[in-house]
C-alpha cells in the first residue's frame, strides 16, 4: 500500500513540474428557470457570470455543464442556451452536458447548447412543448354573492383574468402563442441535434417526456453516463474537476430567520410550492 503522504507529494510535485491532470470547470444548472432573481432559480442574470469564468481556463479541454431543471421560462431558457454557444465558439471550446433527475422543457432547451449530451439512464428528457395552465374562479364569486367590474381599454386588455369566463377567442389567441413559442423550440432542437434525431417530428415534439435510455434511442442525447466516469475516460485518471460556484455575500443570505431578501413567508411557501409543481410532473 503506498504511504499516503508520499503520495500526497507525488501530487504537489506533478502540478510544480505542470504534469497534473487537465483542469475541466464544471457549471451546475439546477432549479426552475424563471427570471425571477432568488435561490433555486436559473435566469440568465445569475448564470452568465458562471458561464464566462469557465469559458476563461485556457488550458481546460472542454467545459462540462450539469443541467437538472424541469423547464420555466422560455426566454430565459433560449438566453442561457445562447450564452453557452456563444462563449463555445469564441473559446473554441468542446461543451459537455451531463443530465441529472431531469432536462425536461426549458431544462432541455438549455441541454441542446452542449456539443455532446451525457444523461443517466434514469433521467427524464424531452417535454419538447409548451404549456399554460391557470384557474378559472367566476362560479365561486356568483355563490359568494361578488360581483366583478372590469373596465379595460382595449378589448383583449382582460385576457386571462380568472374572475371571468374565458372567451373562445382568447383561448384561441393563446393557443397561437403557444405555437409560436413551440416552433421556435422545435427550431433549436433541429438545429442543435440535426441528423442525430432518430424519430419523426410527431414523435418527438409532442411534449411528451423519456428516460434517459429512451432518449438515446431517439438521439436527443448522445450515451449515457456521469461526470466523472465520462470526464476520467476522457482526459485520463487524473483530470480535475473545477467546480464554477457563485460567490455568496453577508448581504445575499437570510438572516435572523428571515428568507432571502426578506420577503415573506407566504411567498416564500407559493415560490415553493410553484417549483414543486414543475418538478413533481416528472415525478420527481
Amino acid at each position: 500500500m503506498a504511504n499516503p503522504s508520499s503520495t500526497g507529494f507525488r501530487a504537489w510535485l506533478r502540478r510544480r513540474l505542470g504534469r497534473a491532470g487537465p483542469v475541466v470547470p464544471v457549471v451546475r444548472l439546477q432549479g426552475v428557470i424563471a427570471a425571477e432573481q432568488r435561490p433555486g432559480r436559473l435566469n440568465i442574470n445569475g448564470v452568465a457570470p458562471l458561464l464566462q469564468k469557465a469559458f476563461a481556463y485556457k488550458a481546460a479541454p472542454a467545459v462540462a455543464i450539469i443541467v437538472n431543471s424541469p423547464g420555466g421560462s422560455p426566454v430565459q431558457s433560449r438566453l442561457i442556451s445562447k450564452r453557452i454557444r456563444d462563449l463555445a465558439d469564441e473559446h473554441h471550446k468542446p461543451v459537455l452536458v451531463f443530465i441529472e433527475d431531469a432536462a425536461a422543457s426549458g431544462g432541455y432547451f438549455i441541454a441542446v447548447a452542449g456539443d455532446e449530451i451525457i444523461a443517466d439512464p434514469s433521467s427524464i428528457i424531452g417535454s419538447i412543448g409548451v404549456i399554460f395552465a391557470g384557474f378559472g374562479f367566476p362560479a365561486m364569486l356568483e355563490k359568494l354573492g361578488v360581483e366583478r367590474r372590469v373596465y379595460t381599454a382595449g378589448r383583449n386588455k382582460s385576457t386571462l383574468d380568472p374572475f371571468l369566463l374565458a372567451k373562445e377567442a382568447d383561448i384561441e389567441r393563446i393557443k397561437s402563442h403557444e405555437l409560436d413559442i413551440h416552433q421556435v423550440f422545435i427550431g433549436h432542437v433541429k438545429a442543435r441535434r440535426g441528423a442525430r434525431l432518430k424519430a419523426d417530428d410527431d414523435t418527438l415534439f409532442t411534449g411528451e417526456w423519456w428516460t434517459g435510455g429512451r432518449g438515446l434511442e431517439l438521439g436527443l442525447v448522445d450515451s449515457l453516463g456521469d461526470l466523472h466516469q465520462v470526464l476520467r475516460e476522457r482526459f485520463g485518471p487524473e483530470v480535475r474537476i473545477r467546480p464554477i460556484v457563485e460567490k455568496r455575500s453577508l448581504f445575499s443570505l437570510p438572516r435572523f430567520g428571515l428568507p432571502f431578501g426578506g420577503s415573506s413567508l407566504a411567498t416564500e411557501a407559493v415560490v415553493a410550492l410553484e417549483d414543486r409543481a414543475l418538478w413533481s410532473r416528472f415525478g420527481l
